[in-house]
């Protein structure tokens, strides 16, 4: 099973418990992120135990290539020496290495493409991952929106708007009542003819004092400067 049928099996198993428990969008797409990271940790985890054992595989066959060069010059000094029997047995020997290599490497290529389907598989999830996680923005910043505007129209709907500007208006009537009543006293307060001749009597009086006063302070300046 590819390591994308079984996130698929997870997810929409997921997916179909939380339609049917009716439950937010947005837990729903923290979910799906949450399993394509897991399934990301998963395929790394993978990634890095085939790259491991390739690299066994690897040691194993220049091990096998070695074993195979040593018995073909032990073949070359046996011969060397009239020792053919002997040569017979280490050719015999290096077949059983260059086997051991050959089966070794055809492990290898297998290994190989296994890394290559799994580093592919890592660049599609991370894509698929970062896409998600835009989504997952644009998702809550379309649902914070929405619900600042539905938060709106109940406010206008429940007529909240509008008793408060009737409360602001009757305040506002109140205010232009209490200055009504201050313009009534002072209108109350206004001087009689009477009083008005008054006053001017009063002025009239209070002048002839200051010019008395003026007089008998010029004299005195001019009775000092005589002197």
């Amino acid at each position: 099973m590819g390591i994308f049928s079984r996130f698929a099996d997870i997810v929409n198993s997921n997916i179909s418990a939380l339609l049917d428990k009716a439950e937010d969008p947005e837990k729903m797409v923290r979910l799906i992120i949450q399993e394509m990271e897991d399934t990301l940790v998963e395929v790394r985890s993978t990634s890095a135990k085939v790259i491991a054992e390739k690299k066994d595989i690897v040691r194993r066959a220049s091990h096998a290539d070695a074993q195979g060069q040593d018995w073909q010059d032990k073949a070359e000094l046996a011969l060397s020496k009239d020792r053919e029997d002997l040569a017979k047995a280490a050719l015999a020997e290096k077949r059983k290495a260059d086997d051991v290599s050959a089966r070794l490497r055809d492990e290898l290529l297998i290994i190989e493409e296994q890394i290559q389907k799994l580093k592919e598989e890592i660049t599609t999830l991370q894509e698929k991952l970062a896409d998600a996680k835009v989504r997952q923005k644009a998702m809550i910043m379309r649902k914070q929106t929405a619900s600042s505007r539905l938060e709106v129209k109940r406010q206008l709907d429940s007529g909240k708007i509008d008793q408060a500007m009737n409360k602001f208006e009757q305040y506002e009537r109140r205010i232009e009542g209490m200055e009504s009543q201050v313009d009534a006293y002072e209108l109350g307060n206004q001087p009689s003819l009477k009083d008005e001749f008054a006053a001017l009597e009063a002025e009239d009086s209070v002048n002839a004092e200051l010019a008395a006063l003026k007089k008998k302070v010029q004299a005195k300046k001019k009775t000092k400067t005589e002197q």
